[in-house]
């Protein structure tokens, strides 16, 4: 039984259900994250304390938490177990269809860890005390970092990395449910490309409005 719930494609298979929740959960933050893009404040601080307070959503937070958890360890594992399967280079490189950044998906998920982490320590730290700052004006905690060109940039490439991580991603989540076909496979390559682009350029406005507008 152990060798079931721990096998490669188990893990797989709770690695792809994993990252689908992660995905549903980037268009509401966006949503939210555009009110920024408001004179008013008081929108976005509103969001802000409802998500931070409303029951229901603190136990969905508390399971984003823990998929995100689940969701990096075991695309580590997975990978180590794949460095560790092939500890030589073949002296034929096979050429399959699996895309070529595909190879890169570690490294990009590691930067967008790198992101997550420096976002908690900018907002959701200061929810939980943590951190100084008024978690009931994130509004200008946001305004504030926006301002600084620097975290703009490292804002900007960690979408970027966040886009091709989110092609393939939602590809080979879908692959791994069972949806590869003649049919869904054309389908499926369509959306993640419009999600993969689409979401992370949504992100990149904002901060490039509130750093040369606001």
């Amino acid at each position: 039984m152990n060798k079931v719930l721990f096998s490669a494609v188990s893990k797989k298979f709770v690695m792809a259900l994993a990252g689908l929740f992660l995905l549903l959960f980037l268009p509401v933050h966006l949503g939210i994250n555009l009110l920024l893009l408001k004179s008013d404040p008081e929108p976005f601080n509103k969001a802000a304390h409802f998500m931070a307070t409303f029951p229901l959503v603190k136990v969905v937070e508390i399971l984003l938490i823990l998929v995100i958890l689940v969701h990096i360890s075991y695309g580590v594992t997975l990978q180590v177990h794949n460095w560790l399967s092939r500890p030589v280079g073949y002296s034929v490189r096979n050429k399959s269809r699996t895309l070529a950044f595909s190879k890169f998906m570690i490294w990009t998920g590691g930067a967008v860890l790198i992101f997550i982490v420096i976002h908690f320590f900018n907002f959701y730290f200061i929810k939980l005390g943590i951190v100084d700052g008024d978690p009931e004006n994130f509004y200008s905690v946001a305004h504030q970092l926006f301002a600084i060109p620097g975290y703009v940039i490292l804002y900007w490439v960690c979408f970027l990395l966040l886009g091709f991580h989110l092609y393939h991603a939602l590809q080979s989540a879908f692959q791994t449910l069972g949806f590869a076909n003649t049919f869904w496979t054309p389908v499926i390559k369509a959306i993640a490309l419009i999600y993969a682009v689409v979401l992370p350029i949504g992100f990149a406005i904002i901060p490039f409005v509130i750093w040369q507008f606001k």
